[in-house]
């Protein structure tokens, strides 16, 4: 093949920190790393303090990025299919931002295929996004629960199962040994010996951070481990979209080590030694399409503690049982006007207490044979190698199959209904 393939991305900025961002950004290495592809990325859903095109290193003009508020216009996207004579189209994220861009999908379409990496959190069936769904060439789904969906909501749309990766090479679990001289070098003395539970999650009301700074506090109280154990929570205890954690912790006076914040952004390396350091690593969303921090520390060897729901449920228990699986104790049907129905997981504040304590109870030796078990199911179905393979094969395939421009086939913008 003497001519790269031009792959116009859209969704959140491939170098921000979001999982999206992450997941995008490895997408993208596993397309140029292949020699076959080139990339231009509209990089949304931060703001940008220079709206100037990058060009990434070691890529060159191999891998641009257009910095963009929000997802992006149809203007924008008309320019650069012309302008740039780009192949194929693959965006990623919750459909809800892309209803503007399946609006004209027939004149994309017309052109190149469109390529959506899916991510759906929760039943009922969302036949609301079929309309969607039918507005695409090839649906990869980030979880056997959301390809299940598009199955059933869009049986006829061309789709595979192809779920998030971490590199193992970063996300590394280190010998008791190296796990304790990391806690003398990152920790205070006092919290060195102690039993710690990490969080590394957004201060969203879908996440439940508040629920579980107030039920950690209870569960201290109940077990007597003021001194002995620390909520670390790597997040931003003043987001706007979530609770004053930092109220809330001065509220339930737990200002001598049982919750630490960590609000720098730091780099990958620095986000593994917080998994090592770690005892087990919780997240107890009543919504989660993956959850890429439970398997970053998995690959960490650091068992985990997680709500049954979306991309968490597949983690968590697999072959084995790899931390300590969350059941809902309800399910409730909320909605929006863009999201009419879905189920919200919700939790009960006995099972995570119940939860946290036996993971403390089983003991450093059994919760290390967990977290080991943990890596191998990460290495098994989440490695780096299956993810950049089966990326480039999908692409491939689809751009073989269904062409551009001039050579464009099996699409028309024709339908054909039968009327009673």
């Amino acid at each position: 093949m003497s001519k790269k393939i031009k792959v116009l991305t859209i969704g959140d900025h491939p170098l921000s920190p979001s999982g999206v961002g992450t997941q995008s950004k490895y997408f993208i290495e596993a397309l140029l790393k292949s020699g076959k592809f080139e990339v231009i990325s509209i990089g949304g859903a931060i703001k940008h303090q220079d709206y100037r095109p990058i060009v990434v290193e070691p890529w060159d003009k191999e891998w641009r990025i257009l910095p963009i508020d929000g997802y992006g216009n149809p203007e924008i996207i008309r320019s650069l299919l012309r302008n740039e004579k780009v192949d194929m189209m693959w965006i990623m994220t919750d459909p809800r931002f892309y209803e503007w861009l399946w609006q004209f999908d027939n004149e994309i379409r017309s052109l190149v295929p469109l390529v959506y990496y899916h991510v759906w959190d929760n039943y009922p069936y969302p036949m609301y996004n079929n309309k969607f769904y039918e507005s695409n060439d090839h649906i990869a789904c980030i979880s056997k629960l959301t390809y299940d969906v598009v199955k059933n909501v869009a049986p006829n749309v061309s789709s595979s199962y192809l779920p998030h990766a971490v590199d193992a090479n970063v996300f590394v679990s280190h010998t008791e040994e190296q796990r304790k001289k990391l806690r003398e070098q990152t920790l205070p003395p006092e919290l060195q010996d102690r039993f710690i539970v990490f969080w590394n999650n957004r201060n969203a009301r879908r996440k439940q951070s508040g629920s579980l700074v107030w039920w950690w506090k209870e569960w201290l109280d109940e077990r007597g481990l003021h001194d002995k154990a620390t909520l670390l929570m790597h997040i931003d205890p003043k987001d706007v979209h979530g609770q004053d954690l930092v109220h809330m912790v001065d509220h339930l006076d737990m200002n001598e080590g049982q919750v630490v914040f960590s609000t720098e952004k730091v780099p990958l390396e620095a986000m593994s030694t917080f998994y090592n350091v770690a005892d087990v690593t919780i997240n107890i969303s009543d919504a989660e399409g993956f959850g890429l921090a439970t398997l970053e520390s998995l690959s960490c060897g650091t068992p985990i503690i997680a709500t049954m729901t979306g991309g968490l449920q597949e983690q968590v228990v697999g072959e084995d049982t790899y931390g300590i699986p969350l059941f809902p104790s309800s399910k409730a049907i909320i909605g929006s006007q863009q999201v009419p129905y879905i189920y919200e997981d919700r939790l009960s504040r006995d099972h995570v207490l119940s939860a946290l304590s036996n993971m403390y109870d089983i003991g450093q030796t059994e919760r290390r044979k967990m977290g080991a078990a943990g890596r191998q199911h990460v290495l098994k179905n989440y490695n780096f190698n299956d993810f950049n393979r089966n990326w480039v094969d999908l692409m491939l395939e689809i751009y073989e199959k269904h062409g551009s421009w001039n050579n464009r086939s099996e699409y028309s913008s024709i339908i054909f209904k039968e009327i009673a």
